[in-house]
């Protein structure tokens, strides 16, 4: 059985596990859920920061989904190199 990971195949899965995330939470913007998420999260973890959800801005949203999913296929390539550095040989 083989441990070696494909960088690319890798890096993409991971860029689009990211960046469907922000997907979603774009979403939950859109409809008016993402107040409320953030409200049970500070809760869940016994916290209090005044965070405001803003309205939805299409430009944001945009970007914050392509940002997340170039910085996930970074980090899905660097874990699958060192992930083939360290299960060489």
């Amino acid at each position: 059985m083989s441990h070696h990971l494909d960088p690319a195949k890798t890096g993409l899965a991971v860029g689009k596990l990211l960046g469907g995330l922000h997907v979603i939470w774009s979403i939950l913007v859109a409809i008016g859920w993402a107040q409320w998420l953030v409200n049970f999260s500070q809760w869940a973890h016994m916290v209090s920061v005044p965070v405001i959800v803003k309205p939805f801005d299409l430009s944001a949203a945009v970007t914050v989904v392509i940002v997340a999913a170039l910085i996930g296929c970074v980090i899905g390539y660097a874990f699958a190199k060192i992930w083939n550095w360290l299960h060489r040989g």
